[in-house]
């Protein structure tokens, strides 16, 4: 394998925004622990001349060149520079694409960056974004029935980057701190409508992500009940007795990254939204 140091290059050529890429990509190289890729990210490639400064890097950096370029005449250019400068190149989309067409019966509009359109669903994604971030960390509880889901939890159980990645999803999402000694916003007691999802961790998970807050910081951290194992441990157990009495799901976020926490609040609202009565 022509890698160097536990490092290999990744060339990384859109014609749109490259998450897509991006996703994939990284999706991949986590299943390889032992090397590390240098990402040469490529965004809005649709002109030769723009492709040129492309192929002058992989030729400079060789490596994997993964692409989702949709001009035949742009793929065509890229996938022979890379046979002649013999690196491995794919089409991310182009196998899936062919999947539909043959599916479908029909052919592909070819439309640049399709998934980006200002439809309906983008203004809904925005108008979610809004709500969750005037709804962060129990501000405006007034408004909490207007939600799609209310996480609820004690400090710092990823409640507000969860919040924002469903929002990213259009699902309004607001977020509220359990703090033992202060009572619960009545809002959030009374609340039907929305999904309200209790995250929790282990005190000992708690207490890491805490004192590394506290020392990016530059606080001290000695003596202090943010931090302190039965202090903490309290916390958790309040959380976790007030959820049992409202019935809330309990989602444990310890072992769990933003992304896969989401995940599993989308599957929670998607079945309550699936067997909640219509009419």
């Amino acid at each position: 394998m022509p890698t160097s140091n536990n490092y290999f290059h990744l060339h990384l050529v859109s014609d749109s925004t490259g998450e897509t890429l991006i996703t994939v990509a990284r999706a991949v190289a986590a299943q390889y622990a032992n090397v590390t890729p240098v990402e040469h990210v490529y965004p809005l490639v649709r002109s030769q001349k723009q492709l040129d400064r492309v192929l002058d890097e992989i030729e400079e950096a060789p490596g994997i060149v993964l692409f989702t370029l949709l001009e035949k005449d742009l793929v065509s250019r890229l996938e022979d520079k890379c046979k002649q400068i013999n690196v491995p190149s794919l089409s991310i989309i182009g196998p899936v694409m062919q999947l539909f067409e043959a599916y479908l019966g029909a052919a592909t509009t070819g439309r640049v960056g399709a998934q980006h359109v200002l439809n309906a669903e983008y203004f809904k994604r925005i108008d979610a974004l809004n709500y969750t971030m005037i709804h962060d960390d129990g501000q405006h509880v007034e408004g909490l029935d207007d939600a799609d889901v209310v996480l609820v939890g004690v400090s710092r159980t990823s409640k507000t980057p969860t919040s924002i990645y469903l929002a990213n999803r259009g699902i309004r999402t607001a977020n509220v701190p359990l703090v033992p000694g202060i009572p619960v916003p009545a809002q959030l007691e009374t609340l039907t409508r929305p999904l309200v999802v209790s995250l929790h961790a282990t005190p000992e998970r708690l207490i890491q992500v805490r004192q590394n807050r506290l020392l990016s910081m530059g606080a001290d951290t000695s003596g202090d009940t943010y931090t302190d194992r039965q202090a903490v441990a309290d916390e958790v157990a309040f959380a976790r007795k007030l959820s049992a009495k409202h019935d809330w799901p309990l989602l444990d976020v310890t072992r769990r990254s933003i992304e896969e926490t989401a995940a599993a609040i989308m599957k929670l609202y998607s079945d309550r939204q699936r067997n909640r009565p219509t009419g």
